[in-house]
């Protein structure tokens, strides 16, 4: 467990109940931070959050539909009537609904860019202030390589996660005073149940574009989070970490 990091911290992380939301909340726990386990299912953040207890860490299931502002506003005012702060947030939370721009429909488009972007607008409006005025907070937005490059027929996806690079950029420009840091990570090609299922001549195809010659682990990303969050970090602010072994340089 990290030293820096035995201190009360408590973290919100979204869409933990599987994936690498659920490998950033594992790893904060470890670090000894009280975690929240957010998803929209209440059974999988309950089950992500009893894994952590299991296994000595400390952790709650918090069930919110994070594509509404109002079902975010309210368990935030919760939240902060239990526990004052929350230190640390990591917006991960996020869908597709991949199509080629002409095929597209506008409720996809919408639905894409509310619930990977517009909630971390809420997300962060809600538990920020607080951050600054206790002047110490990690803020970490999961984006994406393809919010860097662009991809054909992920329109959506990808305008949400650039969108998320800015509003990082932004962000930590407007907390930076307050000693709030705002980063951002852009996960490629990571081994997970949603990439799982793609097609093996679509794998071979991501594979032969990455130097490293091996698709990501939720690991890597929740690993370079946990430095993000801790006090290690205290000097990085605004900046995109690319973790994709190499495919975007």
């Amino acid at each position: 467990m990290s030293e820096d990091l035995k201190n009360n911290k408590i973290a919100v992380v979204t869409g933990a109940g599987r994936g690498i939301g659920r490998g950033i909340a594992e790893a904060l726990a470890r670090d000894g931070i009280e975690v929240y386990c957010v998803s929209k299912s209440e059974s999988s953040c309950g089950a992500a959050a009893e894994a952590i207890c299991e296994n000595g860490g400390n952790a709650h299931a918090l069930a919110v539909d994070v594509s509404s502002g109002g079902e975010i506003k309210a368990a935030c005012e919760k939240l902060l009537e239990e526990k004052e702060n929350i230190d640390i947030l990591v917006n991960n939370a996020g869908i597709t609904r991949d199509n080629l721009l002409f095929r597209m429909e506008e409720d996809d488009w919408n639905a894409v860019l509310t619930t990977n972007l517009t909630s971390c607008f809420h997300w962060i409006k809600a538990l920020g202030r607080p951050m600054t005025r206790k002047r110490w907070g990690r803020i970490v937005n999961v984006s994406s390589v393809v919010g860097l490059t662009g991809n054909a027929g992920q329109a959506n996806y990808a305008a949400a996660k650039a969108g998320m690079i800015g509003l990082t950029k932004s962000l930590a420009r407007e907390f930076a005073a307050r000693t709030v840091t705002v980063n951002a990570i852009a996960p490629g090609f990571i081994d997970t149940d949603m990439t799982s299922g793609l097609d093996e001549r679509v794998k071979e195809v991501a594979l032969s574009q990455i130097p490293l010659k091996r698709f990501g682990s939720v690991n890597d990303i929740a690993e370079m989070t946990s430095f993000l969050c801790s006090d290690k970090a205290s000097y990085v602010t605004g900046q995109v970490f690319t973790v994709d072994g190499g495919m975007v340089m």
